[in-house]
């Protein structure tokens, strides 16, 4: 039987329910095909687990900690099973807003089992051909295992295993310091594990500035975490029992491997050749729009490259909505786009480093900074560390803010807000705050430029400074 469709949705993890969801309350006639599990990387072996199971080990760590605050208690008793049970428990929970029937109910065709284009018209999946006038290649990525010698004979854990353990490891090498190797490196050590952490840069999270992420790796190393910076591991042994990883010219003994080192596009088997869809090392190549080399099939999510985040890939689908369904005249727009590393304390970002500023604007840069201690919240709560750095024009345009410190990826959504409507930093000065709160930083920061300003400004210091001595004269 052959069916005609409006639009066929090629993967079911965020970009593709995106999709499939938005067109069917649309009225459009909508195909759903996935591989596995509705919900993709995200909810199965990311973002969904991962902040559980962080949450899990922050509660040990306050328990463990609570004496700074005159509450002593014994070390706690820590039952990881139990742990990854509540991970698994979430996930259960959010998965009925992912499932079949659900999708089902909004008038979706969903289809499982792998499939590989025909044609550019035609995907064909368990012997049925899925006619559409428009595609959506939605496929993902998985993790990227490291030529490393020895490493697939002794074993090792992406994030697709990790969240099932049933014991925890007594030790633990995470090769690879990005974000899901720090949050995961730190949420085992706060559960137990004797953790080291192996980046292969000068620091790790290096897509983030410099000074933020050393704050970051201060408290990762206060916490017992051995950090290797600028190593690299060579090999792999198993003696007795133990996982010997060769870095430099150091062994490292550990129960376990956890790698975190990259993503690769899941792009084989699609038959995008027979599609005429061109697929380069990034992955599915697309246009602004998100058009494929054929223009009525589109990308979106991790398989195109680009910004991996749940919350882009849901952006890109709402822009291949409008224009497959519609007319195919909206651009992805990448001007504005956030994300955070929730280590503790976290680490956010959005716009441009100091240094991509300075190459782009020349001198007409300010940079604007607030430290965590001169919050009031923060000291409240033990959390006077890490600081807020707003980069702008001289003329108050936002170009990037970068904040490291508590429920940091919560507060640099003021900063986004601004960026996206090009409101001045002195917008975000000028708002009354709650105090006290930590957004406060906010406020703070922003009012750097101001300050700044003033002190630049001989003329003006003058002229204040002549009123004043008159009024006073008045007296």
């Amino acid at each position: 039987m052959t069916v005609e469709y409006d639009l066929v949705v090629i993967g079911g993890g965020s970009a593709g329910l995106v999709a499939a969801s938005a067109g069917a309350q649309l009225n459009a006639r909508i195909a759903l095909v996935e591989k596995h599990l509705l919900g993709g990387d995200c909810l199965h072996y990311g973002c969904v687990p991962s902040k559980s199971l962080i949450h899990a080990a922050q509660v040990a760590h306050h328990v463990r900690t609570g004496s700074k605050f005159g509450i002593y208690t014994s070390n706690p008793t820590i039952k990881f099973e139990e742990a990854i049970n509540h991970v698994q428990n979430v996930i259960g929970v959010i998965q009925e807003h992912d499932s079949t029937e659900r999708f089902e109910a909004l008038g979706v065709d969903v289809f499982y089992g792998s499939g590989q284009f025909t044609d550019s018209y035609t995907f064909e999946i368990n012997g049925q051909q899925l006619k559409g006038r428009n595609f959506l290649i939605a496929t993902g990525s998985r993790p990227a295992i490291p030529p490393i010698k020895g490493l697939k004979e002794a074993g090792f854990l992406t994030n697709e295993q990790v969240f099932s353990l049933k014991e925890r490891p007594n030790s633990l090498a995470v090769i690879g310091a990005g974000p899901i190797g720090c949050e995961l490196g730190q949420s085992f050590a706060r559960l137990g594990a004797e953790v080291t952490i192996i980046a292969s840069r000068d620091q790790i999270m290096p897509k983030e500035e410099t000074e933020a992420a050393a704050v970051v790796q201060k408290q990762l190393e206060s916490e017992g975490i051995r950090v290797l910076t600028k190593s690299r591991a060579k090999k792999v042994e198993i003696i007795d029992g133990k996982k010997h990883l060769h870095v430099g010219d150091q062994i490292i003994v550990v129960d376990e491997i956890l790698l975190s080192t990259g993503r690769v596009p899941n792009v084989e088997s699609l038959g995008l050749e027979a599609a005429g869809v061109d697929v380069g090392k990034a992955g599915v190549k697309v246009n602004e729009k998100l058009q494929t080399s054929v223009k009525h099939i589109y990308g979106a999510g991790d398989v195109i490259g680009g910004y991996q985040f749940t919350h882009v890939a849901g952006y890109e689908a709402a822009v291949v909505i409008q224009n497959a369904l519609f007319f195919a005249t909206k651009k992805a727009d990448y001007r504005v786009i956030p994300w955070a590393t929730f280590t503790e304390p976290e680490l956010s970002r959005v716009g441009l480093t100091e240094t991509q500023a300075r190459e782009r604007y020349g001198d007409d840069v300010a940079i604007l900074k607030h430290d965590f201690k001169e919050v009031d919240r923060a000291l409240a709560e033990a959390a006077g560390y890490g600081f807020a750095k707003f980069i702008t024009r001289k003329n108050g345009e936002i170009l990037g803010a970068h904040i490291v410190g508590p429920h940091a990826g919560e507060l640099i959504h003021e900063v986004v807000l601004a960026m996206s409507y090009k409101m001045k930093i002195g917008a975000i000065k000028s708002i009354i705050h709650v105090y006290p709160t930590l957004s406060e930083i906010n406020a703070k920061t922003a009012l750097q430029l101001t300050k700044q300003s003033y002190a630049k400004n001989d003329r003006l210091q003058t002229i204040l400074r002549r009123f004043f001595n008159w009024r006073r004269s008045l007296v």
